[in-house]
């Protein structure tokens, strides 16, 4: 067999040539593969490629985004190939689960993005670039310099447990990818249907999302930098109340509550301080990556270094990320392909206490920074209370915690070509991380209110420790009008989470560098450690199936088994799925049409599963408190009791989703079209659902399968491409995405579902999920106006308001306001999302343009009467407020603190629908004829700004809000992270 081999190997020719586009540029990093065999190269920098093959063997060439072309070899041993441009077109490549297609044997529904517009984005995370590139996908930013999006495929797929999607990158499973260097992406692919999901079972509930890094690339090497400079400025900042105006709505709320008014002359404060100019900065960032490929005929090779260097908006907060990355494939036989890629990532950060936005709203403008002799200005000296006893100044100065993350995670892989037409593939993959956390809080004074006498040192440490074994063997066969590809796969995962949290009293402070635990009292020290181990196994298949590349047909079974539900639950669920396509344009009776460049019909049916629970949901345990302690003739016995409800059977959370949906092209494939309809059902969802108090549990809740809910919307995608004959090229690309969320059925029937309590003073809860309705509305009371007299107040409904305040309809005309009138104000769930993407090409300059917004959205606004005392007001309620009859038919006193009228009702919430220019970049590269003097094959400027431009109509900084915790708290505005534009100067040079 070897000697065979051998001959084989020798009667092969070496085929060199260029892969360039249509417009004559070389294409890197394209795909040149033996057809029939995984004996494959990639294109460098400047396109070339050279390749070892059979001398009547044919190539095939492709590239994300542009058509695939076969050219047979026929004894030729230079091959020149020009690919045309296929962005939304039938016949790109594109990536989908445990391999890649043409997008004409797609019947799902499946959204590419390229990492070349990944990495234009100012964001350090790669999710948050996703943002108004795919429709149906809803991205919501956190201000935070590092800090993962929330993102949700089609609406919510789950609101208990793991609400995140599955990212998939190289083949290792991932729940987040902030590790991952932008520049680092080859391409995104997110699987939006069930039938494109199911190849991923048990943790496709929420979606999918498969990234693709870069690869070595056949020839020379070629060392690539690309770095930035720039700073990041809040946006839509909130106009406060400056102390003359503070000043005087404090003695008005002091009068509503019959006391003295608490400042003698308001004018006299002047505009006191302006706590959000104190604490907020253009914060600095830099980004820089610098990356070496290159690869012979028999291996390839891609390294890449990165350092992202983001400060926060608020003073003392920062961000510091390290990247290495290695690929390396090697073909050691025309059969056998080897390869592995391993990354590392090291991150720090300088925290912030999490209060510190809540403080800057609340804190009293009359109270400065400091005091003429340096010490801080003390609330406590003018008397405002307890509400908002504190200078913000002294909360960052003496609040000292970093956080620390390692990660390590790669894979290794063999891929053996056996018997013409299978391919067996292995792959081992790891994600090894560690999370670490020094808080420590001195002992100091510094303000009546600030002041610590017992210092504390709290050291924190988690560890993930995550495998996955996976085995595929493909089928892939083309015989006649007939071309068929089967897989069958196995996998087994295991994941491991241990943590360690520790705390030490009287720990004496010289320096960062000597915090140690043993320093503290023996006395004062505390232990608490815990975690968790979850295994999973499973086994899938697929049939892709096209005759004439007209009719398609596309069927996925898994199974899937997990540790959570080894005891009560199915332990194994099963994920099946079916898909077909019909290509009308390959009829013999479209042959002659002029409309249609391609047209395809496709409808697809499947289930997906959710496995994100947590371990032994099922296993009643026993807590020990020191409420259990008994001491009987002296001595001291411990106690434990059951204080929580566990169901005894808990089933998978299952997700079953049809779509239906076209795409087509006109015009010489200039104007591409994607249309959608999805009905995507949740069932046997997972959550808790209220249970009596009576029965003797802490809580008030038991998990279980409780309900079924839905989402159902379309999406349209339009993309039209052109070049004029003068250079000058463009494309421009609008998504919208339409989603309807709501509940079928509850357990419980109609009892409700109530959460979302943050920032609302008076203990109600702001949202409720009920049959019939969607996850999480916004429910109240509905305002009909304020009470401007005693007299109308003792003619109503509420004897005990007052002037001033709200006034609620009586929904039920039964002369009571009571929880009996509340009613639905709001959705926090968008209905519409939408996105606009431009590029533009001439001759040496290129122009991105990116809109994004959201649409049929609510928010609620719990800042205006999230008070307790005397915080201070935006100065928009204190130009509309009511102080006085007649004075505001709107706007309600200042006494919407914890009172009737802080309770939740149609007020506080808002519209939170917006449009942004999301991203702006100008890029100029210099001539080749100049760049070659120097030895460089590419140098391009840019000049770059993300949200800089922001319209809406929200109140606060941004309406862009996600949920704590759970969806049914989503949309809750209690001092969210501000929104901050960024503006960047950045730098690409290739050698």
């Amino acid at each position: 067999m070897l000697f065979l081999l051998d001959v084989a190997y020798a009667q092969n020719v070496t085929v060199k040539g260029e892969v360039r586009d249509d417009q004559g540029l070389p294409i890197p990093a394209a795909s040149v593969v033996v057809k029939g065999t995984t004996n494959g190269v990639q294109t460098d920098a400047n396109g070339a490629y050279f390749i070892s093959a059979p001398s009547n063997a044919t190539l095939v060439f492709s590239y994300i985004g542009f058509n695939t072309q076969e050219v047979a070899i026929s004894n030729r041993t230079r091959i020149n190939v020009t690919l045309t441009t296929a962005t939304n077109d039938l016949q790109q490549v594109v990536v989908v689960g445990y391999g890649t297609q043409r997008k004409i044997d797609v019947t799902g529904s499946v959204g590419t993005v390229k990492g070349t517009d990944i990495s234009k984005q100012a964001s350090p995370n790669a999710v948050s670039s996703l943002q108004g590139k795919v429709a149906g996908v809803n991205i919501t930013n956190s201000g935070t310099p590092g800090a993962s999006p929330q993102i949700s495929i089609r609406g919510t797929g789950t609101i208990y447990g793991n609400l995140g999607v599955l990212y998939v990158v190289d083949g290792v499973w991932f729940d987040d990818i902030s590790f991952l260097n932008p520049a680092d992406i080859e391409s995104m692919s997110i699987l939006k249907d069930a039938s494109s999901q199911s190849i991923y079972g048990i943790r496709a509930a929420n979606g999918v999302v498969l990234v693709t890094t870069n690869k070595g690339k056949n020839g020379s090497p070629t060392i690539s930098y690309n770095g930035s400079v720039g700073y990041r400025a809040v946006t839509n900042q909130v106009e406060m109340a400056n102390a003359t105006e503070y000043a005087t709505i404090i003695n008005e709320l002091s009068a509503s509550n019959g006391a003295t008014p608490l400042f003698a002359n308001p004018a006299s404060f002047g505009t006191g301080t302006n706590w959000y100019n104190q604490a907020f900065r253009n914060a600095f960032q830099t980004n820089h990556q610098i990356s070496v490929n290159g690869g012979s005929e028999k291996s390839s090779y891609n390294f890449s270094l990165g350092y992202t260097n983001e400060d926060g908006i608020v003073k003392t907060q920062g961000y510091k990320r390290y990247t290495a990355r290695l690929a390396n494939d090697f073909q050691v036989a025309k059969f056998l392909k080897l390869g592995y890629n391993v990354s590392g990532t090291s991150i720090n950060t300088n925290d912030i206490n999490g209060g510190i936005f809540r403080q800057l709203y609340a804190a009293g403008p009359v109270v400065p920074v400091y005091y003429a002799d340096g010490t801080y200005g003390d609330a406590n000296d003018f008397s405002l209370g307890g509400g908002n006893n504190f200078n913000p100044q002294v909360t960052l100065d003496f609040f000292n915690q970093k956080s620390k993350n390692y990660r390590l995670n790669g894979n290794v892989f063999a891929e053996l070509t056996f018997a013409k037409n299978f391919t067996f593939k292995t792959s081992l993959g790891g994600d090894f991380g560690q999370n670490e956390m020094r808080g420590y809080t001195p002992v100091y004074k510094a303000t009546q209110g600030q002041q610590n006498n017992v210092s504390k040192l709290a050291v924190n440490r988690s560890e993930d420790r995550n495998w996955i074994i996976e085995n595929t063997l493909t089928y892939k066969n083309t015989f006649g009008d007939h071309n068929l590809t089967v897989l069958a796969g196995q996998t087994a995962q295991r994941r491991k989470n241990y943590f360690i949290n520790s705390t030490a009293l009287n720990v004496p402070y010289s320096s960062d560098g000597d915090l140690y635990l043993s320093l503290g009292s023996a006395a004062d020290r505390s232990v608490i450690d815990g975690g968790n181990l979850t295994t999973y196994v499973s086994y899938f298949g697929r049939v892709n199936y096209a005759f004439k590349d007209r009719y398609l047909l596309n069927a996925t079974l898994r199974a899937d088994a997990a540790s959570q539900f080894f005891n009560g639950g199915d332990l194994w669920g099963y994920f099946p799925s079916v898909g077909a396509g019909w290509v009308v344009t390959n009829e013999e009776f479209m042959k002659n049409q002029n409309v249609f460049n391609n047209l395809k019909i496709k409808a697809s049916w499947g289930k997906v599963g959710n496995a994100g629970v947590p371990v032994n949901p099922t296993t009643l345990t026993v807590d020990q408190r020191a409420g259990y302690v008994v001491v009987l003739g002296g001595v001291v016995y411990t106690g434990a009791n059951v204080n929580s409800l566990v169901p005894s059977f808990l089933n998978w959370e299952r997700t079953a989703g049809t779509d239906i949906g076209f795409e087509a092209s006109f015009l010489n494939n200039r104007l591409s079209v994607e249309a959608g309809y999805y009905n995507k059902k949740t069932e046997q969802a997972i959550f808790n659902i209220p249970i009596l108090s009576s029965v003797g549990t802490v809580g008030s809740e038991m998990l279980g399968n409780q309900a079924d809910f839905r989402n159902r919307g379309f999406e349209f995608l339009a993309t039209w491409t052109d070049k004029t004959e003068s250079g000058f090229k463009y494309s421009v690309s609008g998504n919208i995405g339409i989603n309807n969320n709501k509940v079928l059925s509850v357990i419980t029937g109609s009892n409700p579902i109530y959460s979302g309590g943050q920032g609302i003073a008076n203990g109600a809860l702001a949202t409720r999920t009920v049959q019939g309705g969607a996850i999480g509305q916004f429910f109240g009371y509905k305002v009909d106006g304020i009470f401007q007299t005693a007299a109308e107040v003792a003619a109503s409904a509420q004897k005990s308001a007052k002037p001033g305040d709200f006034r609620y309809v009586d929904q039920d005309g039964n002369g009571i306001i009571d929880g009996k009138d509340r009613v639905v104000l709001g959705n926090p769930n968008p209905k519409y999302s939408f996105g606009l993407n431009t590029t533009f090409e001439y001759k040496n300059f290129d122009l991105a343009l990116d809109i994004q917004g959201v649409a049929g959205v609510d928010v609620y606004n719990a800042n205006i009467a999230y008070r307790f005392g005397n915080e201070n007001f935006s100065k928009d309620f204190y130009d509309n407020r009511w102080h006085g009859p007649g004075t505001s038919t709107t706007y309600p006193s200042a006494n919407v603190g914890s009172t009737a009228n802080s309770a939740p009702n149609s007020f506080y919430v808002e519209d939170g629908s917006y449009i942004r220019l999301r991203t702006v970049q100008l890029g100029y590269t210099l001539p080749s004829t100049l760049t070659s003097k120097w030895m460089t094959k590419k140098v391009r400027f840019f000049l770059d700004a993300q949200n800089a431009i922001n319209i809406f109509g929200y109140k606060g900084f941004t309406p862009e809000i996600g949920y704590v915790g759970s969806p049914t708290s989503r949309g809750i505005d209690a001092s969210v992270y501000p929104l901050s534009a960024a503006y960047r100067l950045g730098l690409q040079v290739t050698f």
